[in-house]
């Protein structure tokens, strides 16, 4: 039986072309059976693919050879192309929709202005040192607020945004003025919605921003569930979670009956579809699975 990965990845590198750039992605992707997400835009690409496994290597390594994408950011994981819908190839303002992408620098060295990048060894330390000073690190959650519902790290913050546009709304608001003569340290999913997030907090006066490299990803192949983070990760495909290892414990509750669960469902209100947790046993009820809102008839 053939072995099949997804991998996860993005770069900031200008790119004068992002059309260019999309159709031979596309064109890349489709020769080697690969499905998946792809953004591009004049400040780099993000994507996501799956497929069999030396095709998934052969994309890597040929996407790789394009001079700006060298230094391309790639984390591996169990998966295949059955966990993606299509494949989807696109060009966007911004490979990670904050909303602004004027505010965005970015030269051939990535990102210009964002918080220190913390391999998660590094991250550990700066924890150690500072408490060593009677600092506590903050530990600020870059997702969207219902994906730290089932895994976060140990004490994060985590704003209340529902979408990646929500978090200027929130850093502009105030609420979080308090953390900036702290050292904080975001985190998201692989890495990319921090680049972006640290950036925008330096430019807003945090004094000390730091990032973590390779994003919740990264860490967990690191540490798996012996460090700082704990539950299961959100993921955007048909997998929507996964765990590091057999000790991750369970966080998310179900929204009917309480019971453990790291499992999101639809809303079946065909105009709401937002995301639910229920466990097993719930979600196979013949009651319809409903959202926190009752918006489900």
């Amino acid at each position: 039986m053939a072995l099949n990965r997804i991998v996860l990845y993005y770069v900031f590198v200008p790119l004068p072309d992002p059309e260019a750039v999309r159709l031979w992605q596309r064109a890349l992707c489709e020769k080697l059976g690969l499905t998946g997400r792809i953004l591009i835009s004049k400040d780099g690409i993000n994507g996501t693919v799956g497929g069999e496994l030396n095709a998934v290597k052969q994309y890597v390594k040929t996407t790789r050879e394009y001079p700006a994408f060298r230094t391309m950011d790639v984390k591996w994981s169990e998966g295949s192309a059955a966990d993606f819908p299509r494949l989807s190839v696109k060009v966007r303002d911004e490979i990670v929709s904050f909303g602004a992408p004027g505010e965005l620098k970015v030269d051939e060295n990535g990102v210009v202005g964002g918080g220190t990048h913390l391999q998660p060894e590094e991250l550990h330390a700066l924890v150690d040192a500072k408490r060593q000073t009677g600092q506590e690190v903050v530990f600020f959650d870059g997702r969207n607020a219902f994906e730290a519902r089932i895994g976060r790290f140990k004490d994060a913050v985590v704003p209340e945004v529902e979408t990646t546009h929500d978090f200027i709304r929130e850093l502009d608001s105030g609420k979080y003025d308090g953390l900036k003569d702290k050292p904080v340290v975001t985190y998201c999913t692989g890495g990319i919605r921090c680049e972006v997030l640290s950036a925008l907090m330096v430019n807003r006066g945090f004094q000390e921003v730091y990032q973590l490299d390779g994003g919740i990803v990264r860490y967990g192949e690191t540490f798996g569930d012996s460090g700082l983070w704990e539950g299961s990760l959100y993921v955007f495909d048909r997998r929507m979670h996964l765990e590091f290892t057999p000790e991750a414990r369970t966080l998310g509750r179900c929204e009917r009956c309480e019971a453990p669960t790291s499992k999101f469902e639809n809303c079946s209100n065909p105009s709401c579809r937002k995301l639910t947790l229920y466990c097993a046993d719930c979600a196979a009820d013949p009651e319809p699975v409903r959202c926190p809102d009752g918006c489900a008839a």
